[in-house]
């Protein structure tokens, strides 16, 4: 029966630790006549916020999209140069012209409009051994 005595109702807030009512440090409400908890509809801001993290992403996913072709053309580049013929060592900065002959490609100091094979293009050797395509010069140079 003394345990009964010492239970006290649901609806009282008392910390046996402390052997205080601390209803009015809770927070929350702690009775009956306390405001209900609502909890907010965070829906919209969930979608819209999902939205615009899923546009920047696409933009970042588009961006290294782009920067990895970007990156496969100039491999490819350097590869098609580096397996082309040539019989000179080339210089760092120096422009040259990439063309198609009747059976190989090759490398050439020869302007395009000097020249009467296919033009693949113009590159240019950077610090860094690698070829870099230049704008093509026009054929009246």
């Amino acid at each position: 029966m003394a345990e009964e005595k010492d239970k006290k109702p649901d609806n009282i807030v008392y910390n046996t630790e402390t052997e205080q009512y601390n209803a009015n440090i809770l927070p929350y409400g702690s009775n009956v006549g306390a405001p209900a908890i609502q909890v907010e509809d965070v829906t919209a801001w969930k979608s819209y916020h999902a939205n615009k993290a899923n546009h920047h992403f696409k933009s970042r996913f588009d961006e290294l999209k782009k920067a990895y072709k970007e990156l496969l053309e100039e491999v490819n580049c350097n590869d098609i140069i580096f397996n082309a013929r040539y019989n000179f060592e080339p210089i760092i900065g120096q422009v040259y012209h990439l063309y198609q002959g009747e059976d190989h490609v090759f490398l050439s100091m020869i302007k395009p409009h000097e020249c009467t094979f296919e033009h693949i293009g113009s590159f240019r050797l950077s610090a860094s051994n690698v070829w870099e395509r230049v704008p093509s010069q026009s054929k009246t140079q």
